[in-house]
């Protein structure tokens, strides 16, 4: 539960419903397994998660995804803009949130 690692890399090309979503987050951030696949659990763990060191996070596949998903991905990146503060802001420098868009990065802040 909870290994850190130099970079999380969210992959969600392939995602086929709702579920799908939260099961890539649960593995890759190594969440327990009580992790209650919503947006609620999803914050109490990422929380748990960013020290120090910071979190490096590199998204991939929303723009394919954003149609069908469209709520919960608003939903996702408004939560990891607001985990770019957690704290008030004392992770900010260390926390590094990228979002594939193509050929390009948007960088959260």
């Amino acid at each position: 539960m909870y290994e850190h690692k130099e970079k999380y890399i969210l992959d969600f090309t392939n995602v086929r419903s709702r579920i799908d979503i939260h099961n890539i987050i649960e593995k890759e951030f190594d969440f327990p397994n009580y992790y209650g696949a919503n947006w609620d659990a999803f914050w109490d763990c990422i929380t748990d998660l960013v020290d120090e060191e910071g979190l490096d996070i590199e998204i991939i596949g929303l723009d394919k995804i954003y149609g069908s998903f469209k709520e919960d991905i608003d939903i996702f990146i408004k939560m990891l803009k607001r985990l770019k503060h957690v704290n008030n802001d004392r992770f900010s420098n260390v926390t590094k949130i990228a979002i594939h868009h193509g050929e390009s990065k948007i960088y959260l802040t």
